[in-house]
């Protein structure tokens, strides 16, 4: 599925079962919430935060696939609500990045 095709798939969802959009702010504050929810997952799966008893740690692959699913979802909802064409935004972000950073993490020493 190429993103164009991913947008307008998300828009017939949200004609389909979702009635509407909800408003940017609205949107922008439930992408704040997935990306929190995948953070979360994260910290604990990675980072130094453990799992609390009541979770199921073995499931966790899935529900961090699950929630970078939630994350772009939510980000293609705002990018169709506001006019944006994922495949050109992530085309010329692509480019700016290579101009930017073609040598620059060769010589990071941190990378080494």
């Amino acid at each position: 599925m190429t993103l164009t095709e991913w947008q307008k798939e998300v828009d017939d969802w949200i004609s389909t079962y979702g009635v509407r959009y909800f408003d940017e702010k609205t949107n922008s504050l439930l992408l704040a919430e997935e990306v929190g929810e995948f953070c979360k997952l994260i910290a604990r799966k990675y980072g130094e935060q453990s799992f609390k008893n009541t979770e199921d740690k073995n499931s966790v692959d899935q529900k961090i696939g699950d929630e970078i699913g939630d994350v772009f979802f939510v980000l293609t909802c705002l990018a169709n609500q506001m006019g944006y064409n994922l495949n050109s935004i992530l085309e010329k972000n692509m480019s700016k990045k290579t101009k930017r950073d073609k040598v620059r993490h060769h010589k990071n020493e941190k990378l080494s």
